[in-house]
Formats: structure tokens, C-alpha cells, sequence
């Protein structure tokens, strides 16, 4: 057997080629997903489509727009018509999550460290806060970010510290591998934060948004999980829009009382009703049902609804009644339990 090319079987007769130099782009690049992707496009003889790709291997329309992406970059395939629109659609989300491509050399690093340019400086400092030597790949996807994504020492620095720390919460203790730094890198790019400045208003935005899924979370009665990527696509949009902790669990009270689960879809309909009418705290929600209901009940009886027996005649149009103070009050204690 040629070493240029190497023959795998897939099941029974049914086999198919791969040029060394196909092998040797894949494992450059390190890109599990594209590699993955790749073996399917040969099983299918490239006549599938992005949705028959997915449904095959189980995974997202995202996941296979962003492994065609690097496909691409790497030249193993060509995207046309449709799928090409799918994947410039794509690639803003895409360059997020892919690897650099390996367009330098480890001679073009070696040179560099040889200079002692500032990248020496990046290098040292890295392995100095992840506590090992960088093996040659991995020096290879750092020189990208340093090169390629141009950002500054500081910043990259900044990100590395702050990589650090995501994996001591959510990991296993383990320092982040240069590859999940990589992903973060192309994150940061895309954001534009190329100062210590930036940087820090956007770790400082990170905070406030995992201080709002905390509070949701206790709001919603979830204890001893994460959210899944579809929980926390709509409680991010949710914090974007300014909705506070106790409308989501008034909304919450609202969907379970009506559908007798947790709904998120139809939750997530009651938060943006109320969000295109300016309401966003519970108080706010609560009000505005209170006057609704006053105004109909004056409408329905003629009579003045401060004549009412039940003792409303001291309350203002549009206040919470004090049943509504009190759900208010026991929905604001379920936050506040830890």
C-alpha cells in the first residue's frame, strides 16, 4: 500500500480512497467535526444534503454548517447555491466555535521565538498560567490567535486568565486546553474587544448574566442541573430584554397554573407580551392586571369598584391588591431560597 493513499473500509465491499494529503489537512487542523463530516460526505458520494448530514450524524443544522466552513477553508470541498448561503449565514457563529486554520509553519513559530518578539512574551505566559510547555500544535493555534486574530498581549492574556476560571467552575479542575482558548479567542474577535478595557466590560457583562441565570434558575425551581442550550437561548433573551428574576417567576406561577408543567415555549410567550408592553417586573405585570380588572368590573356593573364590599375602597386604580401583594411576596421568597 502507497503511503499517498490509504483505502478504508467502511462496511462489507463498500470502500472508498483518501489521499495522504487529505489525511494530513484534517489532522493539521485537529477539527474532529470537519474529519467527521468529511467521512460522511464520501460515504454519501457528496450527494446528500446539510439536512441529510445532520439527521445521519445527530447533530445540529449549526454543527454541520460550521464543519462545512472549515471544509471549505481547507479546500476538501466546494459549497454551491443554497448550502453556500447556509454557510456564510453561518460563519459569524461558526468562526466562533472552529479552530484557526493552520496556515503557519512550526519553523514560522520557531522564528519568532528565536526573535524574541512579543509573541515570546504570550508563550511564556501561558504556560506559566496553564502550568505545562506547549506542545507544537498547540503553539501553532496560540500564534494564530496572537497573529491571525491580532489580538493584543494583554488581551489574549486577559482571556487565558479568564478560560482559567470558567474551567474551575463548570470543569473538572483542569486547565483549559489551548484548543477551548482558540474558540474563546474567535468569541472575543468577533465582539471587537481588543483593549483591557473592552475586555473587562465584557467579563464584567458575563457576571451580570450568570448572576440573572442564578436568580432565574431559583425562580424557576431548578436545583442540581445547568440549564440545556435551549433553556439558556431563551433566559438570555430574556435578561436582553430586561425582564427581572420575579416576572420570570410570576410567568413561571402563570404557565404551570395553565399548562401544569414548566413550558418553556409558552412561558417565553407570556415574557414577550409583557415585553413589548414595557413590563418587566413582577409589580409592573401585577399592576396592570389589577387596573385591567377594575376597569372591567366597572364597565360590566356600573358602580364604582371602591364601593365594594371586600374593603377596595381604599385602593388606587392600577395598585396590587393585597392578594396580589401576597403572590408577589411568595414569589419573591422562592428566589431568595437558596
Amino acid at each position: 500500500m502507497h503511503l499517498s493513499e490509504i483505502k478504508i473500509s467502511i462496511t462489507g465491499s463498500e470502500s472508498f480512497t483518501i489521499t495522504g494529503q487529505t489525511i494530513d489537512k484534517l489532522i493539521r487542523t485537529g477539527d474532529g467535526d470537519a474529519a467527521l463530516l468529511y467521512l460522511y460526505i464520501l460515504k454519501t458520494h457528496g450527494q446528500s444534503t446539510d439536512l441529510d448530514a445532520a439527521k445521519a450524524l445527530g447533530k445540529s443544522k449549526g454543527w454541520v454548517a460550521s464543519a462545512m466552513l472549515m471544509l471549505s477553508r481547507m479546500g476538501l470541498i466546494e459549497v454551491m447555491g443554497t448550502q453556500l448561503e447556509a454557510q456564510n449565514h453561518a460563519k459569524s457563529e461558526a468562526e466562533a466555535q472552529l479552530p484557526s486554520e493552520a496556515v503557519y509553519t512550526q519553523e514560522e513559530v520557531r522564528a519568532q521565538l528565536a526573535l524574541g518578539s512579543e509573541f515570546t512574551v504570550v508563550v511564556k505566559e501561558t504556560e506559566r498560567k496553564l502550568g505545562k510547555i506547549l506542545s507544537p500544535d498547540e503553539l501553532l493555534r496560540l500564534f494564530g490567535i496572537y497573529d491571525n486574530l491580532r489580538l493584543p498581549t494583554e488581551v489574549i492574556l486577559q482571556l487565558i486568565t479568564h478560560c482559567i476560571g470558567e474551567c474551575a467552575v463548570t470543569g473538572d479542575g483542569r486547565s483549559p486546553s489551548v484548543r477551548y482558548i482558540e474558540k474563546a479567542a474567535y468569541v472575543w474577535e468577533r465582539e471587537g474587544i481588543f483593549s483591557i478595557e473592552k475586555a473587562e466590560e465584557y467579563l464584567k457583562k458575563l457576571e451580570e448574566y450568570k448572576s440573572a441565570r442564578g436568580q432565574i434558575k431559583k425562580a424557576l425551581q431548578i436545583r442540581d442541573r445547568e440549564f440545556s442550550a435551549t433553556e439558556k437561548r431563551y433566559v438570555d433573551d430574556w435578561i436582553s430584554r430586561g425582564t427581572q428574576p420575579d416576572a420570570v417567576a410570576l410567568a413561571y406561577d402563570k404557565t404551570v397554573i395553565k399548562t401544569g408543567r414548566l413550558a418553556w415555549p409558552y412561558m417565553d410567550t407570556i415574557i414577550k407580551s409583557w415585553d413589548n408592553k414595557g413590563f418587566h417586573t413582577a409589580q409592573a405585570v401585577l399592576e396592570n392586571e389589577n387596573g385591567a380588572k377594575q376597569a372591567g368590573g366597572r364597565g360590566q356593573t356600573g358602580q364604582n369598584v371602591r364601593a365594594s364590599r371586600f374593603g377596595a375602597g381604599t385602593q388606587k386604580h392600577g395598585e396590587p391588591s393585597r392578594a396580589d401583594m401576597e403572590r408577589m411576596t411568595r414569589i419573591l421568597e422562592k428566589i431568595k431560597e437558596e
